[in-house]
């Protein structure tokens, strides 16, 4: 049981730790079963709310200090009573800041064009054969261990590219998706980023 298998789980579920560990135990440290006994057990939070219509909510904009940056972003919820809150507010608040400081350019992975992550794809196995090659007197690694370094690289590129992905400006330890989860399980409600622009004068 390692301390990033704990933290993706509690970011994937909104579960408790004490749960996720119990859950652990009984699976064997394997993650889809872990998950499967949370769900069967009830502890899911987040990652039940997650399947919940979020129809309300609030645009937050902002301008970064000197007017050059500014940020809209679309932040739903369930319901009108939770997008009047505070804690969601705040949260819209801290997303917009985040995205002016970290420029993403989408929101999740499914929203990168087929395309795009091809050729992403292309790109990084032509420096894993050219590595490879030079490396190894010629000789390409084996399969399974280019489809690895292409996983890595991949990952890579949704972290730098995808706002859910992303370490939070202001704690780089958590990642967005893990922030919107502790938002989710705090309020008792699915919370959904639809979409973001950002601006940059001159651009």
């Amino acid at each position: 049981m390692t301390h990033d298998l704990l933290k993706e789980l509690r970011e994937l579920t909104g579960a408790g730790m004490l749960e996720i560990k119990n859950a652990l135990n009984e699976s064997g440290n394997n993650k889809d079963k872990a998950v499967e006994i949370l769900r069967k057990k009830g502890a899911l939070k987040a990652g039940k709310k997650a399947d919940r219509v979020a129809n309300e909510g609030i645009v937050e904009a902002y301008i970064h200090p000197g007017g050059r940056v500014g940020v809209l972003v679309e932040i739903n919820c369930e319901t009108d009573f939770v997008a009047r809150t505070q804690d969601f507010k705040t949260l819209a608040k801290e997303l917009a800041l985040h995205i002016a400081g970290a420029n993403p350019l989408y929101v999740s992975p499914d929203q990168i064009p087929a395309e795009v992550v091809e050729k992403e794809k292309e790109i990084y196995k032509e420096q894993v054969s050219a590595k490879g090659g030079s490396a190894s007197g010629g000789k390409g690694k084996p399969e399974d261990i280019v489809n690895k370094i292409l996983e890595g690289k991949l990952a890579k590129y949704y972290e730098e590219t995808c706002l859910l992905y992303q370490p939070f400006v202001k704690n780089p330890d958590v990642k967005v998706q893990e922030l919107i989860s502790h938002a989710v399980a705090k309020m008792g409600e699915n919370v959904v980023v639809k979409r973001f622009s950002r601006f940059v004068l001159g651009n």
